[in-house]
């Protein structure tokens, strides 16, 4: 048979591990600067450099920036080599390439400033979204059209993973990114409350899972072995991890929201497919680790393997921490805690850092032609970013544990023992040694930085790197005793397909019940639509990403009933688009900021929001004072509420025309009664509209009870 010669295509390997390289430290640089804000409130500069706009920068910088690129990294370098072919299209690889890097710029301008949609991992807005849309298609016609001329018969395993991973999370995108715009920049999700939250979970859980796990196993499942030059230890095992991994992930979303208003069935049901996914994620870990069988002597020399070992056993103790988070009792203490942050960091840091570092060292001596420059500093990479993880995770689940206790502690007279305030001046020790890990891990990438430098001046880059391979004959030879399994490898379009029905199944019955059977949301007859005032409060609120800090779910226990007032119910959060439940607590809940004891005067919010260490000792809050300055762009009502309209919001036809007189005329009865407090403040200030909003948040609620 007549062996046809080609070259692969080191270049677009090349861009994309530059790319790793230079948003990795970006984004964990931004981590570090936000996790001292915490520490230190001055460090919230300017209104673009607040906590609650620079977090979300910091989560999409690592997400999407590093461990994007550092999967398109691995994937280009890796797909070639097991499909023994060149990219399908050199030009499709270019446009994914930098259309990828121009949606990273997009999102570092647009964060910063406030343009976001308001949901966790998916805050980038509509025209960004639509970008990704159409980069994700690409990379999958690059993809697609490779394995499609591929010289290899079967499908490795490490296919699957990026198979599995296209799919999957072209359907998350198109879901979540439901959304109707009102300027062209600017939207409201079609979702509201029980149903954005949801679907939200349903998103941002398997964002983890399809973005950060299934395509880092299929690096695994190709650069672990060849780094160990050793085989897969298991083919039937790894059969097994990847078919009940992908069906029993999309189930799990819901666990994020357990004792919300979220239906109880809905709840259940992510608690019971949580819990099983122990076994497929342990059954991949084990996978990797035996990998090395017969080769753990070279771990103790060979850095790279270090990495990986860290990496793989960071993916076990995640995965296994992951499913007894999802358990009740377990939830009860964690959920809102800094438990959670410590969970998630073990994963992104222990299992897509280090994979991502180890495949780099990798890597990158290989497409230059030349050796590692210095193992000594890769080893020292290696130790600051181990101790990095430690001095991380360490604080952050002490942190948690201390939160959940005092926040639930009686005294003898049965009273709230510590104040929210008292719980977060208490933990600023926490926060601080967090930020040392974090600061650890940083140096630690920065040597990486140097070390890969040095390495790339001492080669020269294999642009083309010849190769050659027998072409794929059209018949195909089956051997006795052949797995069933064999079969489907053979035939991409089917894995893609069998892989779509697998997700769909979880996805559909967990989320559509929501949409189609009312009883799971119950309307409750006293709640509104927000006023036109409310309404631009409210979107203030989400663009200074609030949300990042203050829940606003009140959970069905005592310690939270005391605390905050009556619990939620689903029918309160009919017409907020995007839902607000928060997942952490660096504030207290504001679910029902506007009633009982909780309600505060119209002076204490403004002089909060100018000064809050002011009015309360200690505060970590930023300062807004430039909501005092900036005017509220009452140009933006009438879409707005036309936008709303749409959505299913019951304000009356033509509203739109009379929604500013209305906004004007609360405005100034609130100016009127700050008058009153010696604060004199023109109504069209954005301080007015987030005062509004405040001052709303539980009332309609209150009146049913009454």
């Amino acid at each position: 048979m007549q062996v046809e010669k080609f070259h692969y295509d080191n270049r677009i390997v090349k861009n994309f591990a530059y790319a790793t390289i230079l948003w990795g430290a970006v984004g964990m640089l931004v981590g570090v600067w936000v996790a001292l804000q915490l520490v230190f409130p001055s460090l919230n500069i300017t209104q673009y450099g607040s906590f609650g706009r620079l977090r979300p920068l910091h989560t999409n910088a690592v997400i999407f920036a590093f461990v994007g690129n550092g999967i398109f990294m691995g994937v280009y370098y890796s797909l070639q080599r097991l499909c023994k072919a060149r990219m399908f299209s050199d030009m499709l690889s270019k446009i994914h390439f930098w259309g990828w890097q121009l949606i990273i710029v997009a999102a570092a301008i647009t964060l910063p400033i406030g343009l976001t949609n308001g949901a966790e991992y998916a805050e980038l807005i509509w025209p960004i979204d639509l970008a990704i849309t159409v980069i994700w298609v690409i990379f999958g016609w690059n993809m697609f059209g490779t394995i499609i001329k591929r010289r290899e018969r079967h499908l490795y395993v490490a296919i699957w993973f990026y198979i599995a991973t296209f799919i999957t999370v072209a359907v998350l995108h198109v879901v979540r990114s439901g959304e109707l715009p009102y300027t062209w920049l600017k939207s409201y999700s079609f979702y509201a409350g029980v149903q954005d939250a949801l679907v939200q979970w349903w998103y941002g859980h398997n964002a983890v899972a399809f973005f950060l796990t299934t395509p880092y196993l299929g690096l695994m499942y190709y650069f672990m072995p060849k780094a160990a030059n050793r085989p897969v230890y298991s083919y039937r095992l790894s059969i097994i991890h990847f078919w009940a991994l992908i069906f029993l992930y999309i189930w799990a979303g819901p666990h994020h929201l357990l004792y919300t208003s979220l239906p109880n069935w809905a709840q259940s049901l992510g608690v019971v497919f949580s819990v099983m996914l122990i076994f497929p994620s342990w059954g991949g870990m084990i996978n990797g680790l035996l990998t090395l069988r017969g080769a753990w002597d070279r771990v103790r020399d060979d850095v790279i393997l270090k990495f990986m070992v860290v990496a793989v056993t960071a993916y076990g103790m995640a995965t296994f921490e992951g499913p007894m988070l999802s358990l009740k009792n377990v939830s009860a203490i964690a959920h809102y805690t800094d438990w959670i942050v410590a969970h998630v960091h073990v994963g992104a840091l222990g299992w897509n850092g280090m994979l991502t570092f180890g495949i780099l060292y990798w890597l990158i001596p290989r497409i230059f032609d030349t050796k590692l420059y210095s193992k000594k500093l890769a080893n020292n990479h290696f130790w600051l970013g181990t101790l990095g993880i430690v001095f991380y995770a360490v604080p952050m689940y002490w942190a948690g544990f201390t939160q959940s206790s005092m926040w639930k502690q009686f005294t003898e007279s049965g009273q709230l023992k510590y104040t929210f305030l008292e719980t977060v001046t208490y933990l600023k020790p926490f926060f601080f040694m967090r930020s040392l890990g974090g600061t650890l891990y940083l140096v630690g990438a920065l040597l990486m930085v140097y070390n890969i430098y040095k390495t790339v001046k001492s080669g020269k880059l294999v642009a083309d790197e010849p190769a050659e391979a027998a072409p794929l004959t059209k018949e195909v030879h089956k051997h006795a005793g052949e797995h069933w399994h064999r079969w489907i490898e053979r035939k991409p379009v089917q894995m893609l397909l069998l892989s779509l029905v697998v997700i769909l199944i979880g996805g559909i019955i967990e989320i559509v019940p929501t949409f189609l059977i009312k009883s799971n949301v119950p309307t409750i007859s006293s709640v509104k639509p927000y006023t036109p005032l409310e309404l631009h409060g409210r979107d203030i609120y989400v663009r200074e990403g609030c949300y990042v800090c203050h829940s606003q779910m009140i959970r069905p226990f005592r310690s939270e009933t005391e605390r905050y007032g009556e619990y939620s119910k689903a029918g309160e959060f009919v017409y907020d688009h995007p839902f607000q439940w928060g997942s952490k607590r660096a504030g207290p809940d504001l679910a029902r900021e506007g009633t009982g004891n909780l309600k505060k005067s119209h002076g204490w919010h403004f002089r909060h929001f100018r000064e809050p260490s002011s009015m309360s000792e200690g505060s970590i809050m930023p300062a807004y004072p430039f909501l005092m300055e900036q005017d509220i762009d009452t140009s933006e009502t009438g879409a707005k509420i036309r936008a709303m309209q749409k959505l299913g919001v019951p304000y009356e036809k033509g509203y739109d025309k009379i929604a500013n007189s209305e906004l004007m005329q609360q405005a100034g009865i609130i100016t009127e009664v700050l008058k009153a407090d010696s604060i004199r403040i023109s109504p069209n200030k954005e301080v007015i509209a987030v005062i509004a909003y405040m001052q709303r948040l539980g009332k309609d609620i209150s009146k049913s009870n009454k």
